[in-house]
């Protein structure tokens, strides 16, 4: 077998496809590419049983077969080179001979006959959302999701139409974030997405891509296609958290605050905070300002930011690290933040509606 490509191209298709390979696995041929040969067609696949991308590329080739190669070797091979066509031949012995202007790489490949079969997905009836929404909506939850492998449910996020929305929901019992975009389902949809699998998705996505990104569910799982991509994964089992009855309905004092003025007093608390020495910080809305007050065996901090605010003053506890990273997430200019008193949970939402919610348990001051 022996194809010819351009070797730029078959680089970003590799290391885009290597994130669906397996690092360690009792199946020497998961640890590789398959390559799937067609008449001026490649096909490459990485899959981890759990997870997998699969891409094809035009090539100049006539024969037709597949074999497997190491993700890295190949990867890393691709990069070095200098040339700007690669040649890589397979004999009946899977010896890999590669060249690329002067250089001659010599590899062995392994049978793909040892490669298990891909999940069945059907690409009908789905989702179809722009790039630049999909990945908006995956960026502004996914720093919610649990990382306590005691509740797998809570490792992912839930994507669910509720109407003419789409939701996507993640939780950790702490925080909650939800992120809603109008949209035209043909059907309902209710599956908990790996967090793994979204970021992947996410880093892939272009904000200004004109082709819109297709996503399509199964009972087991979830397949998104855009690109020329084809990134699919397990869905996770269990019963979601009933996350509406968790948003407070109602609430006694709201306080703007300019994202940026939060976000830089919040990275100042931080450098006093970490995994041996830890502290809620003190947050009081008064008098038309935040005053943020934290102390640890490092040292004291106390900041004060503008703010506008509606209601009884509050003297609430937060997680530092839980407010900055809803804070980052909301991405805008100004959020607001919607409080009953020092020990109920807060809400983050934009200025205008509410096509995100962030919502923060606070922590008992002493």
């Amino acid at each position: 077998m022996k194809l010819i490509c351009e070797r730029q191209t078959l680089y970003q298709a590799v290391t885009y496809v290597s994130k669906g390979v397996a690092q360690k696995s009792t199946i020497p041929a998961l640890e590789g590419i398959r390559m799937q040969l067609k008449p001026g067609q490649l096909q490459l696949t990485g899959y981890d049983l759990e997870f997998g991308i699969q891409t094809h590329l035009e090539v100049e080739t006539e024969d037709t077969g597949e074999f497997v190669i190491y993700a890295r070797l190949l990867s890393e091979s691709l990069r070095r080179f200098s040339g700007s066509t690669v040649t890589i031949e397979i004999d009946e012995q899977l010896a890999v001979t590669m060249h690329c202007d002067a250089t001659e790489f010599h590899i062995s490949a392994m049978s793909a006959e040892d490669y298990p079969a891909l999940p069945e997905l059907t690409m009908e009836n789905g989702l179809t959302l722009e790039q630049g929404t999909l990945r908006s909506m995956i960026n502004q939850t996914y720093y919610a999701a649990s990382l306590n492998e005691n509740k797998p449910v809570f490792t992912g996020e839930l994507f669910e139409t509720v109407g003419e929305e789409l939701r996507v929901v993640a939780i950790d019992g702490y925080r909650l974030a939800i992120r809603v975009e109008k949209i035209a389902a043909l059907e309902p949809y209710h599956f908990v997405v790996p967090k793994r699998t979204l970021l992947e998705v996410a880093s892939m996505l272009k904000e200004d891509a004109e082709e819109p990104c297709e996503v399509t569910a199964t009972r087991n799982h979830i397949a998104f296609a855009f690109q020329g991509y084809l990134v699919f994964s397990r869905l996770l089992e269990g019963e979601f958290h009933n996350y509406q009855s968790s948003i407070p309905s109602s609430y006694e004092t709201e306080v703007v605050l300019k994202t940026t003025d939060l976000i830089s007093c919040l990275e100042r608390c931080s450098l006093l905070i970490n995994s041996k020495f830890n502290a809620p910080i003190r947050c009081t809305f008064s008098n038309g300002q935040l005053n943020v007050r934290c102390e640890t065996g490092i040292g004291k901090i106390n900041d004060t930011i503008s703010a506008r605010i509606q209601g009884p003053d509050v003297t609430i506890g937060f997680n530092n690290r839980y407010l900055l990273e809803a804070a980052k997430a909301s991405d805008c200019d100004q959020v607001k933040l919607q409080l009953t008193g020092g020990n109920h949970v807060a809400k983050m939402v934009p200025m205008q509606g509410e096509s995100f919610i962030f919502l923060l348990m606070p922590i008992q001051l002493r």
